[in-house]
């Protein structure tokens, strides 16, 4: 009897413990009305700024939540908190963020998510956040372990944040038919957004991004006055493309960085190369891909060296792989690639002497473009270039 009662009563509190955890997060969910969710593989943390400072314009009092490139709290009034962690990222740090958002007094809670595999998605959408308004940026080739090998497997993972009675904003150039019959099967309403239709292409940010988050705040009856104010005044991501003129002893002035660090994988960053030559002219014509890698995104890396042998990299006067991984990197770099740029391998995450290193490779004036990843070193190069240089 004694033996079999122990396992007993710690079930019996166990599940007292679930039912008063979830019966207040029904209370804070109640206290927070208006939840809205962002998901996609790239954009998240950009479109979570656009929505939040949207509807900030309009008078709301509007918590959000970005996690991607520097995990932040932004409040009512657009100030910024570094969120410090202890440990790994959690989606269990949502509870905190849902019960900030009750403790301000805000009406509104913008939050990306932070899910990567199908189980925890459905958990943090369903279990924590539940959210009215689901915005999906898009479905592309990163995070294959953890969310399928194919676009179309990735965006099944997506659709598990997709829940009933949720209306889930997708631009209209992203929509896949398995957007479509998650919608069917789960009685959320999937609403496409329409392309620009020949208006002026903004300056900074992706139009997609803008596009969806308009819509979003259309949606939660935000005027365009006000959405256009609220959108003047918000601060870019730590991510965002940024340009820089760099100032290294022995090369030319016209020298320059651009970090596209924060795109991740090949695909993302070709669309943001793209974007570059269209919103940044004058600028150097031989360029140096400073590819920043991780230990943990093993996958991603393989991208990049499966990118370089379809011709990347093709035109590059030269190829810096830093951090982690650098020398393998580097070595199967100068094996494979088809063309006689030069490659260097630059371990570990001094800025200042990868970006001297990086400059140098093409020996005249250069145009520095980061790549890979955004966390850690990548994210030391952007501190640094924007601490020593002039931004564009």
């Amino acid at each position: 009897m004694i033996e079999w009662a122990a396992p007993s009563i710690i079930t019996a509190a166990g599940l007292a413990a679930l039912a008063v955890e979830r019966a207040g997060l029904n209370i804070f969910r109640r206290r927070v009305p208006l939840r809205i969710a962002v998901t996609g593989t790239r954009g998240k943390s950009s479109v979570t700024r656009l929505v939040a400072a949207a509807l900030r314009g309009n008078g709301r009092i509007v918590l959000a939540k970005v996690t991607g490139s520097r995990p932040v709290l932004i409040g009512p009034g657009g100030e910024e908190t570094e969120i410090r962690r202890l440990g790994q990222p959690s989606i269990l740090e949502q509870k905190a963020v849902l019960r900030a958002a009750v403790r301000i007094g805000a009406d509104v809670l913008v939050s990306e998510m932070m899910s990567i595999g199908p189980e925890t998605l459905r958990a943090e959408a369903a279990g924590i956040l539940r959210p009215g308004i689901l915005a999906v940026t898009n479905a592309r080739l990163d995070h294959r372990e953890e969310m399928g090998r194919t676009r179309e497997a990735i965006a099944d993972t997506l659709t598990r944040a997709f829940l009933p009675g949720t209306v889930v904003f997708v631009p209209e150039e992203e929509i896949l038919p398995v957007f479509e019959s998650a919608a069917a099967r789960t009685g959320c309403r999937l609403a496409a957004v329409p392309g620009q239709g020949g208006e002026a292409e903004p300056a900074v940010e992706f139009p997609a991004n803008l596009r969806l988050a308009r819509a979003v705040a259309a949606y939660c009856g935000a005027d365009e006055a006000g959405v256009a104010a609220g959108l003047a005044a918000a601060a870019p991501d730590f991510g965002s493309l940024k340009a820089w003129r760099l100032r290294i002893p022995g090369l030319p002035p016209t020298s320059c960085a651009v970090s596209l660090f924060a795109a991740n994988e090949p695909e993302s960053t070709a669309l943001s190369l793209d974007r570059l030559a269209r919103i940044r002219t004058g600028l150097p014509a031989r360029r140096v891909a400073v590819l920043a890698l991780r230990a943990d995104r093993a996958d991603r890396t393989r991208q990049w060296l499966e990118a370089a042998d379809k011709g990347f990299f093709d035109g590059y006067a030269g190829i810096a792989a830093v951090g982690d991984h650098a020398h393998p990197v580097g070595r199967r770099l100068r094996r494979t690639l088809r063309f006689g740029a030069s490659v260097i391998s630059i371990p570990g995450a001094d800025p200042a002497r990868i970006t001297e290193a990086a400059a140098r490779l093409a020996g005249g004036a250069s145009c520095l473009i980061g790549m890979g990843n955004i966390v850690g070193v990548g994210a030391a190069l952007v501190e640094h270039w924007a601490a020593n240089g002039e931004a564009f």
